[in-house]
């Protein structure tokens, strides 16, 4: 079965999107399912995953609700405010929906990274890995120092989002290469190769830019620990659906076996998130 484990839907007029302006026209539009299945039919995908795009309990429940209804989504990744002394009580609310299947911390948007280090997010983290919940940690590369100091700490079942965004406009590996060698050492961390396209040059990518970063999560995170997601439809910034799919599978050609190909584009989503499918 093949899994896209990083999608987005969302409807504008919801108005907590803060991140999609007018200024961004080809996202500042309504996504469904309608609008992507085209492009799933078209590359054998069978389930996805969706993710949440704005830092909302309503959004949350809004994705949860078009989960219903939907055969092709497989589970979704929503949010709870960590800030709030009744998190678990929002998150025990949640877990009773059959598709709710983890929760994505959005450290990328925090003024201040190692907030993630302090007492209260230490003690949340505890509890996630203690009841064995899947989190997504969307962060970027300059902000490795806090998520290695936070996984050291915490035995966390974590996937790091879009590679943690390395600069692959400018092709810097370093230090990006340093925290993602010691981040893949923890065996309950994976990695989504997702989001890259919208971190090289816009529209001028080459297959080439994106060897050295797709070559060291595959070293260090080894076939098991990696997964495919789009970032559909936020990939449009950069590249259609259909040439985030092709360029992964081109980046993967000379390194995996069809078997291992199969665990990369869906195998490890369901383990990871434990999907039942």
């Amino acid at each position: 079965m093949r899994i896209d484990a990083h999608q987005h839907y969302w409807k504008i007029s919801r108005n907590d999107y803060g991140w999609i302006t007018p200024e961004i026209p080809i996202l500042y539009r309504d996504f469904f399912e309608e609008n992507l299945i085209p492009h799933l039919k078209k590359n054998q995908i069978d389930k996805t995953i969706v993710v949440q795009a704005a830092p909302t309990i309503e959004e949350t429940e809004f994705i949860l609700t078009q989960s219903e209804k939907s055969s092709i989504i497989a589970g979704v990744v929503g949010w709870i405010d960590v800030e709030n002394p009744a998190y678990k009580k929002q998150l025990a609310q949640f877990l009773k929906h059959p598709k709710f299947i983890g929760i994505r911390i959005m450290i990328q948007d925090m003024p201040d990274e190692n907030v993630i280090l302090r007492t209260k997010y230490i003690e949340a983290f505890e509890f996630f890995a203690e009841i064995d919940l899947p989190v997504d940690l969307l962060v970027h590369s300059s902000q490795l120092s806090a998520v290695t100091k936070l996984i050291e700490q915490v035995p966390l079942r974590g996937v790091i989002d879009h590679m943690a965004k390395p600069n692959i406009a400018a092709g810097v590996l370093e230090p990006w290469k340093s925290y993602m060698t010691q981040i893949a050492k923890h065996p309950n961390i994976y990695c989504k190769l997702s989001g890259m396209v919208t971190e090289a040059e816009h529209g001028n990518w080459k297959l080439d830019d994106f060897l050295p970063f797709v070559d060291h999560v595959v070293d260090m995170f080894g076939i098991h620990r990696i997964l495919y997601g789009s970032d559909w439809p936020v990939c449009l910034l950069s590249a259609s659906y259909d040439e985030v799919f092709q360029l992964l599978k081109k980046a993967l050609s000379n390194k995996v076996t069809e078997e291992e190909e199969d665990c990369i584009f869906g195998r490890n989503a369901i383990d990871f998130y434990k999907l039942n499918v």
